[in-house]
């Protein structure tokens, strides 16, 4: 604080703000060096609607539905075919696919354990990237 007197008037206190400035711009660099930079959560990726012909980019979907038998059906683009031809389904799809992304749709009535096998098979099957599609 200081003090100032003018001729003939009562002194006055007048705050001096300088160093307050300073602790503030001292606290806002400790807050911008605490806050993290880097992105929390998982990467997705969406499949795009393509034409109607079939190219490379067209996304591979792996459809999980259930059976009233109890073990779930499954169909690569609606193509369907049974647990043990999976593997090597995939296999031969991204032999000549370089992106390795595979979308998985399952109905909302499937197990879990369902899905992640599925997703299991998938990577042992050379796919790099899964992304979750929600059922309709």
């Amino acid at each position: 604080m200081s003090f100032s007197a003018k001729s003939g008037s009562r002194p006055s206190a007048e705050m001096n703000v300088t160093p307050l400035i300073d602790v503030l711009l001292v606290l806002l660099i400790i807050f911008m060096i605490i806050t993290p930079n880097d992105p929390h959560g998982l990467t997705t990726a969406i499949p795009q609607p393509q034409g109607k012909t079939a190219s490379p980019d067209t996304p591979i979907v792996l459809q999980i539905s259930q059976d009233w038998k109890g073990t779930p059906l499954i169909a690569i683009n609606h193509q369907e075919l049974a647990w043990a031809e999976l593997e090597n389904r995939l296999v031969s799809i991204y032999k000549s696919r370089p992106d390795g992304v595979l979308f998985v749709k399952g109905e909302a009535d499937v197990d879990f354990e369902y899905i992640a096998d599925a997703i299991d098979i998938a990577h042992g099957a050379n796919v790099r990237r899964v992304g979750l599609i929600p059922a309709d």
